[in-house]
């Protein structure tokens, strides 16, 4: 296990790493982030398969269950081809946890900055929510340059995420909260957005219920609208 921080606080200096660019990549590439709610373990390979057969081999595995983690490391280590990523993280030590287990990235609803300097610190993506201009900024002092929006209809869509990131030049967002398929393409317009998350692909009650096809059909319909979408500019 990766020992955890003894202090906070880095340099502003620090550049993005490389592991971090190749996931921010890979998520352009898949424009889409399928929010992944899950408990038990013996679903997460069909899930994953599911996802990957509908053209988008990527998940947010959220640690809000006790089953998360499990899942997660069963996804890292029988799906390799899926980029794998934990959500939900708020502390230091889940962090560890899920890049032990496996995780690419982690993505946190808000910016904890224990957490974020522990990433930092270990060399782990990490996308951490931002609101306001404050937040963005306090991503921005630990070099970081693409941070998850959240909750992102609440606070005002596409519109309030223009305006509130207009004066830090070259950022970039992952907006989750409130999206789905009849509104991702406002989001997926902006060259400011490097992919929409969200539950609508893979709703935790299908999970629970074995429905893989339903999952892979959704996928492969939110796919098809997602690479229709021409970005502005």
């Amino acid at each position: 296990m990766p020992t955890l921080p003894t202090t906070a606080g880095l340099s502003d200096s620090r550049v993005p790493l490389r592991a971090t660019q190749s996931v921010v990549e890979r998520l352009r590439k898949n424009r889409l982030v399928p929010v992944i709610v899950i408990d038990d373990v013996e679903r997460a390979v069909p899930l994953a398969r599911a996802l990957e057969e509908g053209g988008l081999p990527c998940a947010e595995i959220t640690f809000r269950t006790p089953g998360a983690l499990a899942a997660l490391e069963k996804i890292s280590t029988e799906c390799p081809n899926v980029l794998v990523g934990a959500g939900t993280v708020l502390t230091p030590r889940q962090a560890a946890d899920a890049h032990s287990a496996g995780a690419k990235f982690v993505v946190a609803p808000g910016f904890g900055a224990a957490m974020v300097d522990y990433c930092v610190e270990h060399d782990v993506p990490v996308f951490p929510g931002i609101a306001t201009p404050t937040e963005l900024e306090l991503a921005l002092s630990r070099g970081l340059s693409v941070m998850k929006f959240f909750p992102a209809e609440s606070l005002g869509g596409i519109a309030y995420l223009k305006a509130m990131s207009a004066p830090y030049g070259d950022v970039a967002f992952l907006p989750s909260g409130g999206i789905g398929l009849s509104n991702m393409a406002a989001y997926l317009a902006s060259p400011r957005v490097v992919a929409c998350g969200g539950s609508w692909m893979a709703p935790a009650d299908w999970i629970s219920a074995g429905q893989f096809d339903r999952v892979r059909e959704e996928v492969r319909k939110s796919v098809e609208a997602a690479r229709a979408v021409k970005q502005e500019g």
